[in-house]
C-alpha cells in the first residue's frame, strides 16, 4: 500500500512541474474573467460529478469571498438546482441541463466556464456551443488532453494526464490560485 501512495505522490510532484509554467495562463483566465465581472457579466460554471462540486465551490467563493472583504460577484453554479437539473433531464435528457440554462441565463459578454476531468463530457460540451452561439466567453479547466471541449474553449487549463485523481488535484489549486487572482480586482 505505501507503494501505491508514494506513486500517486510522485505524480503529483510531476503535474506541479508542469502547473508552475501554466501561471501566465492562469493570470490570462483570471484577468478574462475579471473583465466579465467589472463589465457587471455573470461567470455560469457547470460540471459533472466532482467536477459539479467544484462548480459550486468556485461560484460560492466569488458570491461570498475568497480571502477578502470585497463586493459580491454575480457566479452562477448551473449544478446546484435540482428542480432545474431534474426538470430539464426528464423533459429534455441528460445532455441538455447546461446548454438550456446558459441559454436562460447567458448574455453577451458573461463567460461559462466549464469543468471536465475528460474533457469530454456531452452536457458540458453542449453548454460552450450554446454560450459560444450567445456569444459568451468559454474558459475551460479540464483533462486527459482538453478533449471536445478544448477547441471550443477561448482559454482552457488542461491537465496533462488521464488519471482523474491527478486532474482533480490539479483543478483544485488552479481554482483557488485562479479565485485569488480574480478577488485582486474586485
Amino acid at each position: 500500500m505505501t507503494e501505491k501512495i508514494l506513486a500517486a505522490v510522485e505524480e503529483h510532484r510531476e503535474l506541479l512541474g508542469w502547473f508552475e509554467s501554466s501561471a501566465p495562463l492562469l493570470t490570462e483566465m483570471a484577468a478574462a474573467v475579471s473583465a466579465v465581472f467589472a463589465a457587471g457579466g455573470r461567470l455560469l460554471i457547470c460540471g459533472n460529478g466532482g467536477s459539479a462540486a467544484d462548480s459550486q465551490h468556485i461560484a460560492g467563493e466569488f458570491v461570498g469571498r475568497f480571502k477578502r472583504e470585497r463586493r459580491a460577484a454575480a457566479a452562477i453554479a448551473l449544478t446546484s438546482d435540482t428542480s432545474i437539473l431534474t426538470c430539464l433531464g426528464n423533459d429534455y435528457g441528460f445532455d441538455t441541463v447546461f446548454e438550456r440554462q446558459v441559454e436562460a441565463y447567458g448574455r453577451p459578454g458573461d463567460a461559462l466556464l466549464g469543468i471536465s476531468t475528460s474533457g469530454n463530457s456531452a452536457n458540458v460540451v453542449r453548454a460552450a456551443v450554446k454560450a459560444k452561439a450567445q456569444g459568451m466567453k468559454v474558459l475551460g479547466f479540464l483533462g486527459c488532453g482538453g478533449g471536445k471541449l478544448a477547441p471550443l474553449c477561448d482559454l482552457a487549463f488542461s491537465v496533462p494526464s488521464n488519471d482523474t485523481p491527478r486532474v482533480q488535484e490539479m483543478h483544485g489549486l488552479a481554482m483557488h490560485c485562479f479565485c485569488a487572482l480574480v478577488e485582486e480586482t474586485l
